[in-house]
């Protein structure tokens, strides 16, 4: 999941703003040494990322030789921290983000857990008996809030289906459990996290019996999460039905730009069986990301944990197929012609 520093987005597990409001790179004055500041990056990666053999890959390499050549040229921090950035938009796996830090991670991180992302998270309009839920982020509390109220609201004017957009959703938190939870007519497992614990120690996947053996994870906590899901080998994750309880037709609407938590409902309500996925294949960037306080003022953040859905299995690096596929532009039109005609 992905508490976006990019792009600010929920994080169930670990997407625009925050971050990039609190992490502007505007120091212009070079650090005392760049090129230690790559190797800052290197290790702490080596240290924490989700899996250590993808160090090893030849992309991971040729990003290592990038950076550390960006480290040698580069004259201000500022240029450094972009420059970071641009090489791992094309990185191999994502979530790697670099900033200067205003702010702590520990700070960050509580204020993720009580920020509320500025009323536009999640809104509620209408297409005669039709609701269309257009949610933005999974980030924040008034984002929890109005979604919960948006399907009171549905239950109340009775709506005949739904249609969740989240074609311009790039990931966040817990905003989707409420998106999920009352959807779903019974619990619902959606997937599991692997750290690296797991990783080190298993050169496969965890069996169903394993899976089934643990405690699903409980919480809204980013902090709570990223603790735990590091702390574990494997984190459960399971959706409860809560009330009021949504039944009619769900179609959800998804582009390119979907990733991360929203990469992560969808794959759970196509799970689910309740809902018709229609748009673009999404983007496929759906791992946990953490962040971490580095020398000379840095912050990274970097992958803990991968995902794996009990539609898709894993999604880093492929993205969801939708089951009805068109442009993004066409999908509101064709998913309202559907809608529609439910019963």
């Amino acid at each position: 999941m992905k508490v976006s520093i990019q792009r600010l987005g929920l994080a169930f597990l670990v997407a625009s703003t925050v971050f990039n409001s609190s992490a502007q790179t505007g120091d212009t004055k070079a650090p005392i040494d760049l090129v230690a500041s790559a190797a800052d990056i290197s290790n702490t990666m080596k240290t924490y990322v989700y899996d250590r053999s993808v160090l090893v890959t030849p992309a991971y390499q040729k990003i290592q030789r990038d950076v550390l050549q960006l480290a040698q040229q580069a004259k201000t921090q500022s240029e450094f921290v972009e420059g970071f950035n641009q090489i791992w938009k094309h990185g191999p796996f994502s979530h790697v983000q670099l900033a200067v830090a205003k702010h702590s991670a520990e700070q960050m991180t509580d204020y993720f857990d009580a920020m509320n992302a500025g009323g536009k998270g999640a809104i509620l309009s209408w297409q005669g008996d039709v609701a269309v839920l257009t949610v933005n982020t999974m980030m924040g509390l008034d984002t929890i809030s109005q979604i919960d109220a948006a399907y009171q609201t549905m239950t109340d004017r009775k709506a005949k289906a739904l249609i969740i957009d989240l074609r311009n959703n790039e990931g966040g938190a817990f905003a989707v459990r409420p998106l999920l939870s009352h959807v779903v007519s019974s619990k619902l497992d959606a997937g599991f996290f692997l750290s690296q614990r797991w990783t080190i120690a298993h050169q496969r996947l965890p069996d169903q019996a394993t899976i089934a053996g643990l405690t699903p994870w409980q919480g809204w906590s980013v902090k709570t999460f990223w603790r735990d899901v590091q702390n574990n080998d494997v984190t459960r994750i399971q959706f409860e039905p809560t009330v009021p309880h949504f039944a009619g037709e769900v179609y959800v609407l998804t582009s390119k730009r979907t990733a991360s938590a929203a990469e992560l409902a969808t794959d759970a309500l196509l799970a689910s069986g309740r809902a018709t996925v229609i748009g673009e294949q999404t983007a496929g960037e759906m791992l946990s990301q953490k962040l971490y306080d580095l020398p000379q003022g840095l912050q990274l953040s970097l992958p803990i944990a991968d995902y794996y859905g009990a539609h898709t299995g894993r999604i880093e690096g492929q993205g969801i197929k939708p089951n009805i596929m068109m442009t993004a532009d066409a999908a509101m039109a064709h998913a309202l012609t559907l809608a529609s005609s439910a019963k």
